[in-house]
């Protein structure tokens, strides 16, 4: 939307100045419910994962604020060369862009820096707000995974999207173009 970012594993903005992206160290916590346990539980639990390899997280800015967090997770080496996408938003921004950009740059960084081959998308089926986001960037729905993922002491079914290296590989311009790159309205 306002340039393009590449995601590094020190999180360091490189490409625009103001990302809406950097580290745990640089978050600016709000008082929210959601924010507060994300701010417990992530740093110590991102650091691990990023040490090892084997996921991700990044913080969602918004003029200045900590807004949402995405992460790529469950990364997969070996014959497999896949990982998990999740994301959250603060619903006082939702609807303006920002998580479609978020999900872009992290594929970009997925399967340009990382080189994987596959990265999946799991969203409960009556979650429309994240489906439109996937569905916006045209990933490909799989189907729906029943009782696919425990949460709140409940087993929920998932609606499941992927994307392969071979389609960002034909679809990356047009999906940097459309989210990442800035617009001369």
């Amino acid at each position: 939307m306002v340039g393009a970012l590449s995601c590094v594993p020190s999180l360091t903005p490189t490409t625009r100045a103001g990302s809406r992206f950097a580290d745990a160290a640089t978050i600016g916590w709000s008082s929210g419910s959601r924010v507060r346990r994300t701010r417990r539980t992530w740093p110590r639990t991102n650091a691990v994962s990023r040490a090892v390899g084997t996921g991700f997280g990044f913080g969602i800015f918004f003029e200045g604020r900590f807004v949402g967090e995405i992460t790529l997770s469950s990364i997969q080496r070996g014959p497999l060369q896949s990982a998990f996408v999740g994301y959250w938003i603060d619903e006082s921004v939702a609807g303006l862009g920002l998580m479609p950009e978020s999900v872009v740059t992290v594929l970009q960084y997925a399967f340009d820096t990382l080189r994987l081959h596959r990265v999946e998308i799991n969203i409960i089926p009556r979650n429309a707000a994240s489906r439109r986001v996937v569905e916006k960037l045209g990933l490909r729905f799989e189907g729906i995974a029943e009782r696919y993922l425990e949460i709140d002491g409940a087993w929920e079914d998932h609606a499941h999207y992927a994307i392969t290296s071979e389609e960002w590989s034909d679809r990356a311009p047009q999906l940097v173009a459309d989210w990442l790159l800035p617009r001369s309205d």
